[in-house]
C-alpha cells in the first residue's frame, strides 16, 4: 500500500487532510463524490472593518466564532458526508507578528476540532496567514500550525492541488520558494498525465481573476502575466476548475474551459452575498458546484438535483 502521511502535531486531535490514509485505488475513478468548500473565516475582520481600522481593529471575534461555528454544525449534518472540507485561506485576519493572531489561531483550532472526524480539513494559505509579501520564516510558522502550504492529494481519480498563491502575488523576499513551489507543480501535472486522473481541481486563496481572463490586476487577482501563464498552463494540463477565496463575494469566470470559481467568505461580507459555503460535486464529466447559505446549509441540507448527482455510483 502506498499512503501518504504529514502529521502535525499542532493538529493532533481533530480531522485533516494530513491524517488521510491514501491507498493505491484513489488513483482510480470509483464514481461520483462531492466535498465543502469555504473562505475566509477571518477571526477578527468583522470588526475591523466596521471601524475601519483593517490593520489595528481586530481585537474581536466573537461574531466570526459563531458564523465557524455554524457552517461546522452545518456541515456535520449532512448525509451523505462530504469527502472533506476545505478552507480556502485567510484563516483568521491578524497578519504574522501581530498582537492577536496566536488567540485567533486557538479560538479558530477549537472550533474546528468538532468537525465530523469522518470529515478531514484541508488547509489553504492566505495572505493573512503568511503575509502579502511571504518570507520563508511566515511561511515555516504557518506550515506548524496548519500543515503545508502546497501539497496533493487523491480522491477517487481526482487529483486535487493545493498552492500558496502568494507566491505568485508577491515572492520577492523569498524567490527561492516559488522556484519550488513551480517545479513540483510541474511534476505533480506529469503524475497526473501519468494516471491519465479523472479531473485536476486547484485550491488557493487569490483568484487567477475575478469575472474575466483579461481583466485589470488588482488587490484580489494575479498580476495579469503571472496569471496568464499559471492558465495557459493549467489548461495545457486540463485542469477542471480553481477554487479560491480572498474577494469576500462570489465571483468567476472562464479560460479556455478552465473554469475560475471565486467563492464568498464564511466570515465578514465585503458584498451582498450571505456568510456561506459551497457544495462541490464531482462526475465523471463534470465539476458542478452550488453556494449555499449557512442558515440553508444547515436548515434544509444539498438539494435534491445534487444528491441525485451523487446517487449514480458507479
Amino acid at each position: 500500500l502506498s499512503f501518504l502521511l504529514k502529521v502535525s502535531p499542532m493538529l493532533t486531535g481533530f480531522p485533516f487532510l494530513s491524517l488521510f490514509l491514501f491507498l493505491d485505488d484513489e488513483y482510480q475513478w470509483r464514481g461520483p463524490f462531492y466535498f465543502i468548500q469555504g473562505a475566509d473565516p477571518q477571526f477578527g475582520l468583522i470588526k475591523a472593518w466596521a471601524v475601519g481600522e483593517t490593520s489595528n481593529g481586530d481585537d474581536e471575534w466573537g461574531e466570526e466564532i459563531k458564523l465557524a461555528e455554524q457552517a461546522v454544525q452545518a456541515i456535520n449534518k449532512l448525509n451523505p458526508k462530504p469527502k472533506f472540507f476545505v478552507l480556502c485561506g485567510d484563516l483568521i485576519h491578524g497578519m504574522p507578528g501581530t498582537q492577536w493572531r496566536k488567540a485567533q489561531e486557538q479560538d479558530l483550532k477549537n472550533v474546528l476540532k468538532n468537525t465530523d472526524q469522518d470529515i478531514p480539513l484541508v488547509f489553504v494559505s492566505g495572505n493573512h496567514d503568511i503575509g502579502n509579501t511571504p518570507t520563508r520564516e511566515t511561511i515555516e510558522n504557518y506550515c506548524k500550525s496548519w500543515g503545508d502550504d502546497y501539497f496533493s492529494f487523491w480522491v477517487r481519480g481526482v487529483l486535487f492541488l493545493v498552492l500558496n498563491s502568494q507566491l505568485y502575488f508577491d515572492s520577492s523576499k523569498c524567490p527561492e520558494l516559488k522556484k519550488d513551489q513551480d517545479v513540483w507543480l510541474d511534476e505533480q501535472l506529469a503524475v497526473a498525465e501519468k494516471h491519465k486522473c479523472k479531473h485536476i481541481i486547484v485550491f488557493q486563496h487569490i483568484p487567477l481573476f475575478l469575472r474575466r481572463p483579461d481583466e485589470d490586476h488588482d488587490y484580489f487577482n494575479l498580476e495579469k502575466s503571472v496569471r496568464q501563464e499559471i492558465m495557459d498552463k493549467f489548461h495545457k494540463a486540463g485542469v477542471k476548475a480553481v477554487f479560491s477565496g480572498h474577494y469576500h463575494r462570489n465571483a468567476g469566470g472562464f479560460y479556455r474551459g478552465l473554469e475560475m470559481v471565486v467563492s464568498s467568505a464564511i466570515g465578514c461580507q465585503l458584498g451582498e452575498d450571505p456568510h456561506g459555503l459551497r457544495v462541490v460535486v464531482v462526475t465523471d464529466e463534470r465539476v458542478v458546484h452550488r453556494y449555499y447559505s449557512l442558515d440553508e446549509l444547515g436548515s434544509q441540507g444539498i438539494e435534491k438535483e445534487l444528491l441525485d448527482m451523487l446517487a449514480k455510483q458507479n
